[in-house]
């Protein structure tokens, strides 16, 4: 698994691609587009989930911080399992990071927040390599 963080439109989508040369031979799954998290039948070796971020903000109109954290655990615990059945497939998980900065007054978006620095950490823990993109340069930091 390979987590790539950093701010937004900052250039992580154009450096994964660049990165690992993708084009339309990968499955790619985006919560901006609200797309589900589904393998389906697809039979390559790259799968990208962009926008984990988004994919958790909705989650916090059902559910609390924990509970997001429990579910994306499970989440990310299946990819891995699917990138080990073969050899040479990869995840890869792109998400914008919004912790850094002023804690937002609403309580929702301060419970985004907190459930994306969780899920971030539980990611990154798991993740054979961690890239953090700013500005289109990248900085390895696992």
């Amino acid at each position: 698994m390979h987590f790539i963080t950093g701010g937004a439109y900052n250039g992580k989508t154009k450096w994964a691609k660049r990165f690992y040369g993708l084009n339309n031979d990968c499955l790619w799954l985006s919560g901006y587009q609200n797309d589900q998290l589904d393998i389906g039948d697809f039979q390559g070796d790259i799968v990208v989930l962009q926008g984990l971020d988004a994919w958790i903000g909705q989650d916090v109109n059902k559910m609390d911080a924990g509970s997001i954290r429990k579910k994306w655990k499970g989440i990310m615990e299946d990819w891995r399992i699917w990138e080990k059945e073969e050899d040479g497939r990869t995840c890869i998980v792109i998400g914008s990071d919004i912790t850094k900065g002023i804690v937002p007054m609403e309580t929702k978006d301060r419970q985004w927040r907190d459930a994306c620095g969780w899920v971030f950490q539980d990611v990154a823990s798991i993740s054979m390599r961690v890239d953090v993109i700013w500005y289109g340069i990248s900085q390895q930091i696992k």
